[in-house]
């Protein structure tokens, strides 16, 4: 877009801004082509929409979109509750490319009961509108099939998929089932019930589903009372195992007390990129309703903004009429009549409490499926935790691990271990023979190999690491950046892995202050640390044993003279020890080096003549 077009478009957007009233509506914004590209609501419309082009409070986001802006729509509406209602159906209508997206899994199963003349119940994913009336979805199954268990057990509705018809019933056109043998089934394709009886049971049945069930109960109770006055004991006592049951699943799904009725409980987790919204509706103590949405974030909404929307999603899918709700957070109600509740403790901060784990727990869930589609995406948010937790200004891509081994200064070696993505990158490990120290000075040897690593990068001009973790506390930090810091000049983050008693990684220390950060056990920060000590120590401890083991099996046979190195790996390789060759008979040294050869062998180890 050219400069003059730019300034023509400010310009008119000026306008139209400058003209808004100070109303409660919703706006919209549209792109050059004519298409709503975001919807919002407000309650003062000119200071709401004014804020967009404000450059000083813009986000990166926000200016992408207010880069794309070419006209301005609105509509005035009499409350902001209006608005929030108004703005709901337009996002849903147009599906604005900026508007948070709801990603709603319709997976879900529902419970339907049929418009048939004797409607049918059973589980369902898809629905049919005019089909029936539907009950859910329930993310959890198991309440489910446990609902759909106790309506089989207290009624003996129809499971076929006959189409019966009044006119057949009355003509006989059907035949009782095994259902019925069994007394699965009431039978009223062949009248063994009357409508009206068999609708009575559909009623309870809803009853059940709505989470009525402390209406029910009063009215079998009451039902079984006039049955036993009445004589007809067999009838009072089926009424009384009817009651009994709903009775024990009322007491098993029973959160809270039965005074709190027709509540909703909204809660919220949200990061960087989604927002997920909890849903619990109660009554008579129960939880009648659970479910959890999630929202996909396109600019930098807030948790009450999203929780509002959450809100009106969430109670106009479940048709709830409920005067009360419990949040996490206070907020204007979005609902006229609507009380809103932020509780502290007791009963509704258990509700609340409960809201939460829930939400939590769907966004473990959704995270681990999402990570196991894209591995990669594990790996950037584990390196994001790192960033944040050591307070690092770039995600650590590349970590490279140093450590020492050595006996009292012999056989001194070094090692660097380097992890790409969290991921080790074993052809980027590196071993150091430690050649300026002499004695036991882990602190110099340190210096040395730092300094050997990092300088060769630098003139090879290499990829340098985004953390350097020293396998070691203070002295080795400080070790490493004198070296970095102070003599090649680069800043690259600093750490530090330290062992407890029991020679277990147990802290982390970080930047020239040795800031300490403990490691919680089964963490995933943890176990990469572990992980990443672990392999330097083994990387670094391999080196030096196998250089101490080669100094040690080798210094004796390399002192002979007329013994190349040919000989002495075929005696090695064929004896495995000095030991060994030393108890041999000259015969059989021979046999692998020849006669000559292995008199001399023999008489320098045997004689000492070395």
């Amino acid at each position: 877009m050219s400069k003059e077009k730019r300034s023509e478009r400010e310009e008119y957007l000026k306008g139209i801004v400058n003209n808004l009233p100070d109303s409660p509506g919703c706006y919209q914004y549209l792109n050059e082509s004519g298409t709503i590209i975001y919807v919002g609501k407000a309650k003062n419309l000119k200071r709401r929409v004014s804020s967009y082009f404000n450059k000083e409070q813009q986000t990166l986001k926000t200016k992408l979109l207010v880069a794309k802006i070419a006209d301005i729509r609105y509509v005035v509406v009499n409350s902001e509750a209006d608005a929030l209602l108004l703005e709901n159906n337009l996002i849903k209508q147009h599906k604005p490319r900026y508007n948070v997206l709801l990603k709603d899994d319709k997976t879900y199963p529902s419970i339907c009961i049929t418009n048939d003349y004797f409607p049918k119940i059973f589980k369902t994913r898809k629905t049919v509108k005019g089909a029936g009336r539907y009950f859910g979805p329930y993310t959890n199954a198991g309440a489910l099939h446990a609902l759909l268990e106790l309506i089989k057990e207290l009624y003996p509705l129809r499971t076929c998929n006959l189409n019966i018809t009044p006119e057949g019933v009355r003509d006989g056109k059907y035949s009782a089932c095994l259902e019925y043998q069994i007394k699965k089934c009431c039978a009223p394709c062949i009248a063994k019930i009357s409508r009206g009886d068999y609708l009575t049971y559909i009623s309870e049945v809803t009853s059940i589903l709505k989470g009525d069930i402390k209406v029910l109960q009063e009215k079998l109770l009451v039902e079984m009372k006039e049955k036993a006055v009445a004589l007809e004991f067999e009838e009072a006592q089926n009424i009384k195992k009817r009651y009994e049951l709903i009775e024990n699943f009322r007491t098993r799904s029973e959160v809270v007390s039965q005074s709190m009725t027709n509540i909703d409980v909204f809660s919220i987790e949200s990061d960087e990129k989604s927002a997920f919204i909890n849903f619990l509706h109660i009554t008579n103590g129960c939880i009648n309703q659970a479910f959890t949405i999630e929202y996909q974030k396109r600019l930098d909404e807030t948790d009450e903004e999203l929780i509002s929307m959450g809100i009106i999603e969430l109670r106009n899918r479940f048709g709830s009429n409920a005067k009360e709700m419990i949040l996490p957070f206070p907020i204007e109600s979005p609902i006229e009549g609507v009380t809103i509740t932020v509780p502290q403790k007791g009963e509704k901060a258990r509700l609340l409490a409960l809201s939460r784990l829930n939400v939590k727990q769907y966004k473990v869930d959704r995270l681990k499926q999402e990570e196991k589609l894209n591995p990669e995406q594990k790996a950037t948010r584990m390196m994001k935790e790192i960033q944040e937790a050591l307070h690092l200004e770039k995600m650590p891509m590349i970590i490279e691990c140093f450590d020492n081994s050595n006996i009292q200064g012999s056989d001194a070696v070094a090692a660097c271990v380097v992890f790409r993505k969290l991921k080790p990158s074993k052809k980027d490990y590196r071993k150091y023979n430690i050649r300026s120290v002499s004695g036991p000075d882990d602190y110099a040897s340190m210096r040395e190999v730092v300094m050997r690593r990092y300088s060769r990068i630098i003139e090879e001009q290499g990829e340098l690491p985004n953390l350097i973790i020293a396998d070691g506390g203070k002295g080795q930090m400080e070790a490493m950046r004198s070296v970095i810091e102070d003599e090649l000049g680069l800043c690259i983050p600093i750490a530090g892995l330290v062992k407890d008693g029991r020679h277990r990684t147990s802290e982390l220390l970080v930047g020239k202050e040795n800031e300490v950060i403990g490691l919680k056990q089964n963490t995933p920060l943890f176990r990469l640390m572990t992980q990443i000590q672990d392999e330097v120590h083994r990387f670094a401890i391999t080196f030096h044993r196998d250089k101490r083991s080669k100094r040690q099996t080798a210094s004796q046979l390399d002192s002979i003279k007329g013994i190349g190195e040919k000989s002495k790996q075929a005696l090695l390789q064929h004896f495995k020890s000095i030991k060994r060759i030393r108890q041999a008979t000259i015969e059989e040294v021979a046999a692998v080096i020849g006669e000559s050869k292995a008199k001399l062998v023999l008489d320098a180890l045997k004689n000492g003549n070395l």
